[in-house]
């Protein structure tokens, strides 16, 4: 099944949460950046110009905050997963769902780095069939 050709892009979602594998990221929390692409064919939503026939993104938007601000998890990987399977379960029209989570400013003794990310790619078909 080829791949929809549109994407909603929500970049920049900055919040706060209790992630990571250390005793203070959970003690302190820290920030995390997530950039959010949802792929469907948008065509017909078009034609309708209805809310409810799209991928509302103040909803996608909720679902994201809900989980980086729920339970404390160790990985990234496990925070984007989760984000990728709340966007199938909540959007049908979604094909598609690209995460990346970022941690700005981590620490890691003796470097400087701007940030430390994890990117995901899933297909509907690959998580639900």
């Amino acid at each position: 099944m080829p791949m929809p050709p549109d994407t909603i892009s929500l970049v920049g979602i900055t919040l706060y949460g209790y992630h990571g594998v250390r005793p203070e990221e959970r003690a302190l929390g820290q920030r995390f950046v997530v950039d959010l692409d949802l792929a469907a064919d948008l065509s017909q939503v078009a034609e309708a110009d209805a809310l409810e026939a799209t991928v509302n993104y103040s909803e996608a938007y909720g679902l994201v905050a809900e989980i980086v601000e729920g339970e404390p998890v160790n990985l990234l990987e496990t925070l984007a997963e989760r984000i990728a399977r709340a966007m199938f379960e909540r959007f049908v029209p979604v094909q598609r769902v690209r995460v990346r989570i970022a941690k700005p400013g981590v620490a890691i003794a003796g470097s400087i780095l701007r940030e430390a990310a994890v990117t995901i790619d899933r297909t509907r078909a690959e998580n639900h069939g």
